[in-house]
């Protein structure tokens, strides 16, 4: 039996994420390596952007810049080596920084960079041939800014074999610093299913840094010391299996229920979670508390990779700008309303008289008046609210008038209107380029294999390009049965009072995990809950398919909802863009008490 472990530390969720995560972890005893995840979905069309102005840049220099002046001297005197996708579209450029600010801290590390995920040669001809995104089925767009194949782990593996002590990537999967990191330590070969599963849960628990100690948790009341919460740890085992921790003496809780939501956050069908390396089963894996803040996970199980990789292309759809105005005092909510009415009309009318087109999109909002619950928000004696306006237009000019006009409310309108929560007193909404992405699957054997560039010399990384069919990312809705009929006598609760859930989001399809608070209340769960409930709850959101999988192992639903965020990301108009309160919203719905209620 190997009883080799490994400390993993998940130090970043994403750029802008807290210093707190490495510079706890950097100090927990026996830490040998710290991960960090800096790219969203959208981050590349804003590295895109950057690399427009500068083609040197298009990476994260706040890594660079922020993160490595503070804990690379540590690093270094304690063995502890780094994983980062902070490569974004320039993992040379972002080495070289990282080799120049070694220089001036004087720290003889050996870096190295992975390349080979990024596939703008391949977009003209997967427009030729007609290839369509997977989500909308569109056409690729005529005009792409970047374009990038999710790589796996084994690029890492072989860097940590070549001895870097940092290694720097562009576009990998999210969970994959970790895998690599453990195929490396524990010699897991390519083929075997459940360990590169198991390695993958690691990561994926990893890489949203404080969401699986405490941050974003369903109770949010027992959660202590915000302010100090601790990132996470993982001491892995040989057999897959790893307990989950945080740094003594930080805030945040660690317990079966922070972990299990994080383990199923933005995972869509959780017996079939495809990554380049593995698909995953995660049905059956259970967590169980083993100590204070100490929790331990097991069984993962995994099948043959896929034979493709999932391609992200960003590219620019036009123009953004977001105007708020906050409006106080007796009937703020229906002195909000018009004023986005009026603004909009007045706008409408200036750019028709200046020969522009009328906006593409647009939506008004009034915060504070719950206009996110559709039917069911409840009305309120609201004294303070924000009137929100996001339009859109092709035009920067056009949408620059609208930002100059934003801020004439403040003398043409309601009484007791001021600047809005997101300008200072003399600034007014920037006018933004609207990115979106296309999405397809590319074939592995249409790449080149990636490589890995160390001390100048470069490592080609053999992979498999055979592997399992495609899996469709977006089912048909499957019908299901309605609850069985509640008796006369039962009684209602909150869905909160029986359930904990977590939201997520993949482009337009939002994901809400469900998890039955009580074991018990699991099958009684199954029997309230249906597709046809959370559509009748949700459908003022959500336009697409809703369908329903379980992982019995956690006692939990997770519902994936497609056509849900109106686009997502910064394609979306809405006040919440990543669905992130669509699970809050569930958890207010009624349902049958369970006859065991405890």
């Amino acid at each position: 039996m190997n009883s080799k472990t490994v400390l993993i530390g998940g130090a970043s969720a994403f750029i802008g994420d807290s210093i707190l995560g490495p510079t706890q972890l950097v100090n927990v005893p026996g830490m040998q390596y710290l991960v960090f995840d800096y790219l969203a979905e959208m981050t590349l069309s804003g590295f895109s952007q950057t690399r427009k102005t500068n083609a040197q840049l298009g990476y994260s220099t706040e890594f660079v810049e922020y993160v490595l002046p503070q804990i690379a001297v540590a690093c270094a005197e304690k063995g502890i080596r780094l994983v980062a996708n902070a490569g974004g579209l320039n993992p040379q450029a972002c080495a070289a920084a990282i080799r120049a600010q070694l220089a001036k801290l004087n720290l003889p590390l050996k870096v190295a960079y992975a390349v080979g995920d990024d596939c703008m040669h391949m977009v003209d001809k997967l427009r030729a041939s007609g290839a369509q995104d997977f989500y909308t089925k569109a056409p690729v767009p005529l005009s792409v800014d970047s374009a990038n194949v999710y790589l796996g782990a084994p690029p890492i593996a072989r860097a940590l074999e070549l001895g870097a002590d940092i290694v720097v990537t562009g576009r990998i999967v999210d969970s994959a610093a970790t895998l690599g990191i453990l195929m490396h330590e524990f010699g897991w070969r390519a083929d075997q299913w459940d360990l590169l599963a198991s390695g993958s849960l690691v990561g994926h628990v990893l890489e949203c840094g404080a969401q699986a100690t405490g941050g974003i948790f369903t109770d949010w009341e027992r959660v202590p010391d915000w302010e100090n919460i601790g990132y996470p740890y993982a001491t892995c085992h040989a057999d897959g299996s790893f307990v989950l921790s945080k740094a003594a003496g930080t805030g945040g809780l660690v317990e079966p229920m922070t972990v299990n939501e994080q383990i199923l956050y933005e995972v869509a069908d959780p017996a079939h979670y495809v990554l380049p390396d593995v698909v995953c089963d995660f049905t059956a894996v259970t967590t169980s508390a083993i100590g204070p803040d100490r929790v331990l996970v097991q069984g993962a199980r995994g099948s043959l990779a896929p034979d493709t990789y999932k391609m992200s292309a960003s590219y620019q759809a036009g123009y953004r700008c977001t105007a708020q105005v906050s409006v106080f005092g007796m009937n703020a909510t229906a002195k909000a309303r018009r004023t986005s009415e009026a603004l909009l009309n007045r706008t409408r009318r200036l750019l028709k008289e200046r020969g522009f087109a009328d906006f593409s999109r647009y939506a008004a909002t009034v915060v504070g008046a719950e206009d996110g619950y559709g039917p069911h928000a409840q009305p309120s004696h609201c004294r303070e609210a924000i009137a929100r306006l996001v339009v859109t237009h092709d035009s920067a000019q056009a949408l620059d008038l609208f930002s100059r006009e934003s801020r004439a409310p403040g003398v043409s309108f309601a009484p007791g209107t001021t600047s809005g929560s997101s300008l200072t007193l003399n600034s007014r909404p920037a006018v933004e380029p609207l990115h979106r992405l296309f999405t397809c699957l590319v074939t592995k054997a249409s790449l080149n294999p990636p490589r890995v560039i160390m001390e100048g010399e470069t490592h080609e990384v053999a992979l498999a390009t055979t592997g399992s069919a495609p899996y469709p990312y977006i089912e048909d809705e499957r019908a299901q049965s309605e609850p069985t009929t509640d008796s006369p006598e039962a009684s209602y609760v909150p869905l909160m009072d029986i359930a904990h859930a977590r939201s997520g989001d993949k482009g337009d399809t939002s994901n809400v995990a469900v998890f039955a608070r009580n074991a018990a209340h699991f099958d009684h769960l199954r029997r309230v809950l249906t597709t046809q409930r959370v559509r009748t709850h949700l459908g003022h959101l959500v336009k697409g398919g809703i369908n329903r999988y379980e992982a019995s192992g956690m006692h939990a639903l997770n519902f994936v909802m497609d056509q849900a965020l109106d686009g997502g990301g910064p394609s979306s108009l809405r006040n919440d863009p990543m669905g992130k309160g669509m699970a809050q919203m569930l958890l207010e719905m009624e349902v049958a008490r369970p006859a065991t209620s405890s």
